[in-house]
């Protein structure tokens, strides 16, 4: 993928309504929910909430979990609405291709419905690998087409458009997840309405390995 990658400031706009009861319910609340149900059987202590948006998730996983959680985006609107949304929590603007995070020093990373837009794939993964502590755990949640075809015409439709996006196949996600050094553990449909049917959203977990 060598588009450029969607605006940042159309990220920034988006921040003013990314909170949208609507939305929220329909599109992010059913992603989170999984994500937070795999995670209670690790218990982390320390997670990474990797293209945070404006901070709803990220203050969830730090009430219900009890770990110490750290926000990251792309977008200094989205950072900023994530400040006031969740006092005491740290949020931090950076791409996800450079996490500005030590090595093998969190337990889990998370990304949910962000990974599409990065313009690297690959490489993002490898950061997580990165920065995961032998044995930590990674969820990545997004629409993950039926079949190639599908993958590569959104990504040419929203190229067209000036925000390209990719939606990996869950076939994709696997390998991509491999090569970065990472172990899959299962991947799983997550449901919702209404476009969960032809477009369903799969979280993939995977794991670093204790001795890589």
């Amino acid at each position: 993928m060598a588009d450029r990658g969607a605006s940042r400031k159309f990220f920034d706009r988006w921040s003013r309504t990314y909170d949208n009861p609507v939305l929220q319910a329909f599109t992010y609340r059913p992603v989170h929910d999984a994500v937070i149900v795999a995670l209670r059987t690790q218990r982390p202590r320390c997670v990474v909430d990797v293209g945070c948006g404006t901070g709803l998730f990220t203050a969830r996983l730090r009430e219900e979990l009890g770990a110490t959680v750290v926000g990251l985006d792309y977008s200094r609107g989205m950072v900023s609405q994530a400040a006031r949304h969740a006092s005491g929590t740290p949020f931090v603007q950076a791409n996800a291709m450079a996490l500005p995070v030590a090595s093998s020093s969190v337990d889990a990373i998370v990304c949910t419905e962000s990974f599409h837009w990065y313009t690297d794939q690959p490489r993002a993964l490898g950061e997580f690998a990165r920065a995961l502590r032998p044995g930590g755990h990674v969820y990545v949640a997004l629409i993950n087409p039926r079949t190639d075809r599908i993958s590569e015409w959104t990504h040419r439709w929203s190229a067209r458009y000036g925000q390209p996006l990719f939606w990996p196949t869950s076939a994709q996600m696997r390998s991509m997840a491999t090569s970065a050094g990472l172990r899959v553990l299962r991947q799983q449909r997550v449901f919702r309405i209404p476009a969960g049917v032809l477009l369903p959203p799969v979280l993939t977990i995977a794991e670093l390995p204790a001795g890589g």
